[in-house]
């Protein structure tokens, strides 16, 4: 290569926009379908009949339907916090701490979960708690969650510390803080958009979980994805579009808010 000649760049193969363009196509237009149909007027879910609010209006009034997303925010906020919780301490260790025996053992066992299809995780789940007898209700969802949220809650926050420098923490130290006083004060403040970017990644990969819920719930325990499978299997309906239409709001909602707090976040120093 001649000196100053520019690398390959990837973005001039030809034929990559229109790729880009139809994979985009093949995997929302689904969802623009199904978020057009829920305001559809008809009785039948896929002959428009002219807009209508009626079917959010039913979704809202239906018991069961409530109920199945109360328990979903439930599931979803318990293992936000208890996921979130054990992260932190597991990110600064991997980061921020020394060298152990096994730590090349322990990353890949947190990232397990990423990597190990979901059906895999779901069916293990199940037997793993009916071999030790585990009958908690909505419990056995929540812990099953809790453990498959770790390491989504992990990854920002080991992102956001590899952005931090040592420099301030180790100045804390040489004003004589102490270890709790250089984390409350220091750490956690500049930690905090990893921490809030991870609670909000766990909150939405447990609020929209389908295959280990519909493995772990048992009668009374249904959240609302699997709720939403059931209703499926009578046919579409104009409420389930609806009810599907709300789920995809709030998914959307937080994964943006996500995104809108580690790009405030910035990187530290800059």
């Amino acid at each position: 290569m001649k000196r100053g000649a520019k690398g390959f760049d990837w973005r001039a193969t030809p034929g990559l926009g229109t790729l880009t363009v139809l994979v985009l196509v093949f995997l929302y237009a689904p969802l623009v379908v199904l978020v057009a149909y829920a305001f559809n007027a008809s009785n039948l879910a896929m002959v428009w009949g002219g807009f209508s609010l009626q079917w959010f209006e039913k979704a809202l009034a239906n018991s069961d339907l409530r109920r199945a997303g109360w328990n979903s925010i439930t599931v979803a906020v318990s293992a936000t916090v208890v996921a979130t919780a054990l992260a932190v301490p597991a990110a600064i260790a991997l980061e921020r701490g020394r060298a152990f025996f096994g730590k090349p053992a322990a990353e890949s066992l947190m990232a397990l979960p990423l990597v190990v299809p979901e059906i895999v995780t779901a069916i293990a789940t199940l037997v793993f708690f009916s071999t030790i007898g585990l009958r908690l209700g909505i419990a056995n969802v929540a812990i099953a969650h809790i453990v498959f949220c770790i390491p989504f809650a992990l990854l920002p926050i080991r992102a956001r510390l590899r952005d931090m420098p040592r420099d301030v923490e180790d100045a804390a130290r040489d004003l004589y803080a102490d270890w709790r006083q250089v984390f409350l004060r220091v750490t956690l403040p500049l930690l905090m958009p990893g921490i809030v970017a991870g609670a909000m990644l766990a909150f939405i990969v447990s609020l929209d979980d389908f295959l280990i819920t519909l493995m772990v719930a048992e009668a009374g325990s249904t959240t609302l994805p699997v709720y939403l499978y059931g209703m499926l299997r009578l046919g579409v309906t104009p409420e389930a579009n609806a009810a599907a239409t709300l789920l995809l709001a709030l998914s959307v909602g937080v994964v943006l808010a996500a995104y809108l707090v580690m790009r405030r976040g910035g990187r530290v120093g800059h």
